[in-house]
């Protein structure tokens, strides 16, 4: 069994802003009157994400240059290389899509990171998610099943690390050793009598990680 794994959310966790809600914005403003069905449950996640990036009707050189403007937490780039450097796999896992994420990932230059999302793809002027039901952590809601992310983890490493930011990673908060918590994700799990650890930013976790002697 390998020794250690962080598992780490994207939007609004590694990036400061979800990048629907840029998409959103710039291209579908219409997409807010979506929203409060979406909140109520009444729209699922996927189908609400599915219906904002194929609202987007750009070609994909300026689709890029979008991803490349999302704002990150600027730490990350260089808390990934310490946890790889000091025996930890880094893992990131998005109920988004992994296509605006691998280029992220490419403009910062890292590198062995494992992204756990669903995937997507360009088409068309649009971006596109291919939900697979059969895939082992399929979810209804979600398109990826992030609870079973975890366990699966869990399976292979001693100790699992989990950081996130809002509703979809309160599942998986349940299954980590240890949940690191921003935003909105303090209250809900709160709620849940869930322990975590509040940060508002990756230094944060590199502190207590390193009192707790895992980061040298």
């Amino acid at each position: 069994m390998k020794k250690w794994a962080f598992v780490s959310d994207f939007d609004g966790t590694i990036s400061k802003r979800d990048f629907y809600l840029i998409m959103m914005d710039k291209y579908f403003p219409e997409g807010h009157s979506l929203m409060p069905k979406w909140k109520s449950g009444e729209i699922k996640d996927i189908d609400f994400l599915n219906k904002v990036f194929t609202s987007i009707n750009q070609d994909e050189e300026q689709i890029i240059s979008d991803i490349y403007s999302i704002e990150i937490d600027e730490h990350v780039p260089d808390f990934i290389d310490r946890i790889q450097q000091n025996g930890g796999d880094f893992f990131i896992l998005s109920a988004g899509t992994d296509y605006y994420i691998h280029h992220i990932l490419k403009k910062y230059g890292v590198k062995d990171v494992k992204v756990f999302s669903n995937e997507g793809y360009y088409h068309e002027k649009n971006v596109h998610m291919n939900i697979d039901k059969n895939h082992q952590h399929y979810h209804e809601q979600y398109g990826i099943d992030k609870s079973k992310v975890i366990k699966d983890l869990k399976n292979e490493y001693e100790t699992v690390f989990f950081i996130g930011d809002s509703e979809p990673d309160s599942h998986p908060a349940e299954h980590a050793d240890i949940t690191f918590a921003k935003n909105g994700l303090q209250d809900l799990l709160r709620e849940k009598g869930i322990s975590f650890v509040p940060v508002n930013e990756f230094t944060e976790v590199e502190e207590y990680l390193s009192e707790k002697g895992i980061l040298s």
